[in-house]
């Protein structure tokens, strides 16, 4: 088997990924169908960021616990219970819309709830693949997740703006392409009842201790490596990758689009999303100079796409755009799997979930605030830039830290040459 697909000789690799793939697609359905829903409600750049924002703060409430519970109990219950506690609050907005009851702060409240699923799925899901596959065949696991959440991500935004635009490109029409993301999440189940438990190699489950959570947090501080992937991921997550309000106010107040438009600029995007992702599951080792060069370039793409004066030009950045992000995402996930200890990969994935994902409630109403001001552009001009410095701010701190631990194991190898020395003297004194 090509070392592209590696992973998928793994049988339960294979179901899991399937179930997968269905569900990630009704995931970017919902997520063109709930923006297009809150344009609807509202027509406000803020109204979108303040639901994503929504939608992402559990992340940044929840991760630590969430990372602690994907130590101590089996990932296969937590990843059962996530998928009814995501698919329930779908399948109520869905409802809301399709009967034209839905209200603005429905959304909002029902955002929150999804993302707390979310919040408590993500780190148990990460940190289950190397369960399923090992060690050796992480990082090409790793980069097929990724490569199935974005050609989900080609397919799911393209069916969410045709349906949209086939029932009229109103409330309803976003509606029923959220209910069809509550469905989604049976291929989820399904995939989890047929694993073959033998074939499974789990973390040991420890049990209930104190200062778990800040167990977590000392470990990450004690590793500059880290801590450096942490800072790209978040200038990257909370001021770079805002893709669904970005592509929503420039395909319609910069180029005159409509919800077919918009959907096709993510299916667009996508393109460039798959291509990294199949990149990096050819590595079999991922490097941190890839994390902060991919890093890099991301920004740098993301302030050219904002000068595209077309929407054909604008569009023509985007696979690029998404290259560099998937190749920074999961270069920065894999490291992360891979070097960090055994005992501790729930809670780590948990820290970087918590930086990534929660670091844009943080930054999607500040970046949909300066769209609705200065206009959509903005957008990704100053998201670019923002995180552009962002990195290279990380980069010095990580360099210094290094020079830092340098001299200091310097220092401690002086120290014992004196102490030696100094051994060596008495000794010949005393022979003397």
């Amino acid at each position: 088997m090509s070392p592209t697909f590696s992973a998928l000789a793994v049988r339960n690799y294979r179901i899991y990924i399937l179930g997968a793939i269905v569900s990630n697609t009704g995931t970017w359905m919902q997520r063109i169908g709930q923006d297009w829903l809150v344009l609807q409600l509202t027509n406000s750049g803020t109204a979108l960021g303040i639901t994503t924002g929504l939608q992402l703060l559990p992340a940044l409430l929840f991760s630590p616990i969430a990372g602690v519970v994907a130590d101590r109990v089996p990932k296969r219950t937590v990843l059962r219970i996530t998928q009814i506690a995501m698919a329930l609050p779908a399948a109520l907005l869905g409802i809301l819309a399709v009967t034209g009851a839905v209200q603005t702060w429905h959304v909002y409240l029902l955002s929150f709830l999804f993302g707390i699923g979310t919040a408590f799925d993500a780190p148990a899901r990460q940190s289950f693949v190397v369960e399923m596959v090992g060690s050796k065949d992480l990082s090409n696991a790793v980069g097929l997740n990724s490569a199935s959440f974005n050609l989900a991500r080609m397919i799911g935004p393209a069916i969410a703006g045709g349906l949209i635009a086939a029932l009229g490109s109103g409330v309803e029409g976003a509606g029923w392409v959220i209910l069809v993301n509550a469905v989604s999440y049976l291929a989820v189940l399904m995939s989890l009842q047929l694993l073959d438990p033998s074939r499974l190699t789990p973390s040991e489950v420890t049990g209930t201790r104190k200062r778990a959570v800040r167990d977590g947090v000392a470990y990450v501080r004690s590793r500059p490596d880290l801590i450096l992937i942490l800072t790209c991921v978040f200038f990257v997550g909370t001021f770079g990758m805002n893709f669904q309000m970005t592509s929503a106010l420039m395909a319609t107040e910069v180029y005159g689009k409509g919800a077919g438009g918009y959907g096709l600029l993510a299916s667009i995007m996508a393109i460039g999303s798959l291509a990294g992702a199949l990149l990096a599951a050819r590595r079999t080792r991922p490097r941190l100079r890839v994390v902060v060069l991919a890093g890099a370039a991301f920004s740098v793409t993301e302030i050219i796409a904002g000068l595209m004066p077309t929407y054909a030009t604008f569009a023509a950045v985007l696979p690029v755009l998404g290259l560099c992000a998937l190749t920074m995402i999961t270069s920065a996930n894999a490291t992360i799997q891979l070097t960090s200890s055994p005992m501790m990969r729930g809670r780590v994935a948990a820290l970087y979930l918590m930086v990534f994902m929660g670091g844009t409630p943080l930054g999607a109403p500040l970046v949909g605030w300066v769209g609705e001001t200065f206009g959509a552009r903005w957008m990704l001009i100053g998201g670019g830039g923002i995180t552009l410095l962002g990195i290279a701010a990380g980069l010095a701190w990580f360099y210094r830290n290094q020079d830092a631990e340098r001299e200091e194991l310097r220092q401690v190898l002086r120290d014992l040459r004196w102490r030696n020395a100094r051994r060596a003297d008495l000794h010949g004194v005393e022979i003397g």
